[in-house]
């Protein structure tokens, strides 16, 4: 009885996915690969697609995928305060959802889901179906960086946000679309032992720089980009703090990105550029799971 409960919980509860990219090919996101990553998740996936420079449409396109759902946008970039035109593409992408679905799961373009996170959300989402209190269920990150060998280990990167929620208009992208609120307050989640690997840090020195360029100008001024960026051929990624192997699985949708990256930083993991407070933070948390001054865009119920 337990069982065939499930199994109608299962086949009921409708799930849609959303996502928004411009300009995806020209500054090297997996775009593509973040999509087929939620695809087995989700009945539907909705994507703001932005006006851009590129073979991001054609490319988009080309998947033929029926589930695909593509909403054509054109980004406000007088929007530069705090990133927020991404937080309101989102948005749009989120709002094309029909109020017929359960849950929510967003991706950026960026982010990729590994193949062992997939029965975890699942298994997640139908625990907390009917249970109201459950606004969004939080996935922990892997900040890779630089190249697909390492990740960013220090406390200075996010290791949690919310990426499934519920399919209510009242919530709401925050700031720069890294997490959500509803009527302005944090949404009240549950952590999934599940990873999503965000890619965001991974491209070819040349690439870096142009992506740098263009997003800080959701942030500075054109003086401000000029001043920052006018002295540099490519990007230095020499100034990361810490960074360590990776020794886990990639996602399998990945493997043609990672065999193609032809790049060598020389990065040295044995390196480190830890300041002292963020040192006794690390130790903190590696005694107690407590991570210190810790900012959440969420509350853990």
């Amino acid at each position: 009885m337990i069982q065939f409960r499930l199994a109608l919980v299962i086949c009921t509860m409708k799930v849609a996915g959303f996502t928004f990219i411009r300009n995806g090919i020209k500054f090297d996101y997996p775009f593509i690969e973040a999509i087929q990553s939620i695809l087995p998740l989700c009945d539907k996936v909705y994507v703001a697609l932005g006006q851009s420079e590129d073979n991001t449409k054609e490319l988009i396109q080309a998947m033929n995928e029926p589930k695909l759902i593509v909403i054509p946008t054109i980004w406000d970039d007088s929007l530069r305060e705090g990133g927020k035109v991404l937080a309101v593409e989102t948005n749009k992408a989120f709002d094309g959802i029909p109020a017929e679905y359960d849950w929510c799961i967003y991706i950026q373009g960026d982010e990729v889901l590994p193949d062992e996170s997939l029965e975890v959300i699942k298994a997640g989402m139908t625990q907390y179906l009917h249970n109201p209190e459950v606004e969004g269920l939080l996935l922990q990150y892997l900040h890779f960086y630089g190249t697909y060998k390492y990740i960013a280990d220090s406390a200075n990167w996010y290791r949690r946000e919310i990426r499934i929620i519920r399919n209510d208009k009242a919530i709401r992208s925050y700031k720069d679309a890294q997490g959500f609120r509803k009527n302005g307050q944090k949404l009240k989640a549950k952590l999934l032992s599940a990873y999503i690997h965000h890619y965001g840090w991974v491209k070819s020195p040349q690439v870096m720089l142009a992506k740098q360029k263009e997003f800080n100008k959701l942030w500075h001024d054109e003086s401000w980009i000029q001043e920052a960026f006018s002295n540099l051929e490519v990007f230095d990624y020499s100034g990361i703090d810490s960074i360590k192997e990776f020794s886990g699985n990639y996602p399998k949708i990945m493997e043609q990105r990672i065999l193609a990256a032809n790049w060598a930083l020389g990065l040295n993991p044995t390196q480190k550029k830890i300041s002292i407070k963020n040192k006794f933070r690390q130790t903190v948390e590696q005694l107690t799971g407590i991570r210190l001054f810790e900012y959440k865009n969420y509350k853990i119920i």
